[in-house]
C-alpha cells in the first residue's frame, strides 16, 4: 500500500502513468516495423486511418486496436493506483482521516492523461494522433454502454457519408449528450450505468479535444475538399496495378 501525505499524489501518479502509456505511438511503431515512416505518407498522421490507407486493412486494424487498448488499459491502471494510494488528511486536534480517491475520478484522470499522451507525445515533439481510437478505448474502460452507443453513431455516419472525420466529429459531439441521457434515464444498478457529473465534464473535455484536433478536417469539410474514404487523393494517383486492385474495405471505427 502506498502512503500518500498529499491529496494530489494519487492523481499525479495516475496522470503520469496514463500519459506515458498514451504516448506510445502505436501507428508509427507498426509502420516502422515494416520499413515505413507513416509520418511521410498520406496525411502524415500516426493514427489508424492513415495506417489503413497507407499500409492496408490488417495494419490499420492493428493500429486501431493498439490505440484503443492503451486507452482502456490506462483507465484500469488508474483504478489500480487509486485502490492502493490512500489520501491522508491531518485535521486540527491531531485528527487524521484517510480517504481513497473515488474510482470515477481516478478513471477521469487516467483518461485525460492517456488522451493527452496520445495527442502530444513527448517522444515525437508533441506531434501525435488525433485521439479518436484512444478516446474510444478510455470510454470503454469508464462507460462501456456510452462507448457502444458512440461506436454505433460513428458507424452510421461513416456508412452514409464515407467521411472518417465527419463520423469522428459526430461521435465527439454526441458523447456529452449520450452521457447525460445515461445519467438521467439508465438505471443506476444496470450494466453500463453512468453517474456523477465528473463523467459529463470529462465527456465535454474529450469532445472538445477531439474537435480541436480535427480543425483542419472541419475546414475541408466546409470547403468540400475533405478526402472521402475509398477514393484516391489527387496527389496520390494510383498506378495501373493499384487501379486493378479491388477497393479496400471500411476503416476501423474511431
Amino acid at each position: 500500500m502506498i502512503s500518500s501525505p498529499f491529496p494530489v499524489l494519487p492523481v499525479v501518479l495516475i496522470v503520469a502513468a496514463s500519459y506515458l502509456l498514451g504516448s506510445i505511438p502505436s501507428g508509427l511503431l507498426i509502420s516502422l516495423s515494416r520499413g515505413i515512416d507513416i509520418r511521410k505518407h498520406g496525411s502524415g498522421n500516426i493514427g489508424a486511418t492513415n495506417v489503413w490507407r497507407t499500409m492496408g486493412k490488417t495494419w490499420g486494424l492493428l493500429a486501431f486496436f493498439c490505440d484503443a487498448l492503451k486507452g482502456w488499459l490506462a483507465v484500469y491502471v488508474g483504478f489500480w493506483i487509486a485502490a492502493r494510494a490512500p489520501v491522508t488528511a491531518h485535521l486540527p486536534h491531531f485528527v487524521t482521516i484517510t480517504k481513497w480517491l473515488p474510482k470515477d475520478y481516478a478513471g477521469i484522470a487516467a483518461a485525460l492523461g492517456c488522451i493527452l499522451g496520445h495527442n502530444f507525445p513527448v517522444w515525437l515533439r508533441f506531434k501525435g494522433g488525433k485521439g479518436v481510437a484512444t478516446s474510444l478505448g478510455v470510454i470503454f474502460g469508464m462507460m462501456p454502454l456510452a462507448a457502444l452507443t458512440i461506436l454505433a453513431i460513428w458507424g452510421i455516419v461513416f456508412k452514409v457519408s464515407r467521411y472518417v472525420s465527419l463520423a469522428s466529429l459526430a461521435g465527439a459531439v454526441s458523447l456529452p449528450v449520450v452521457v447525460i441521457l445515461l445519467m438521467s434515464w439508465w438505471p443506476r444498478q444496470a450494466w453500463g450505468a453512468v453517474y456523477g457529473w465528473g463523467n459529463f465534464y470529462f465527456a465535454v473535455a474529450a469532445a472538445f479535444l477531439l474537435i480541436k484536433r480535427h480543425s483542419a478536417n472541419i475546414e475541408r469539410l466546409i470547403n468540400g475538399t475533405e478526402h472521402r474514404f475509398g477514393t484516391p487523393k489527387p496527389a496520390d494517383k494510383p498506378s495501373a496495378e493499384a487501379e486493378a486492385e479491388p477497393p479496400r474495405e471500411s476503416p476501423p471505427a474511431p
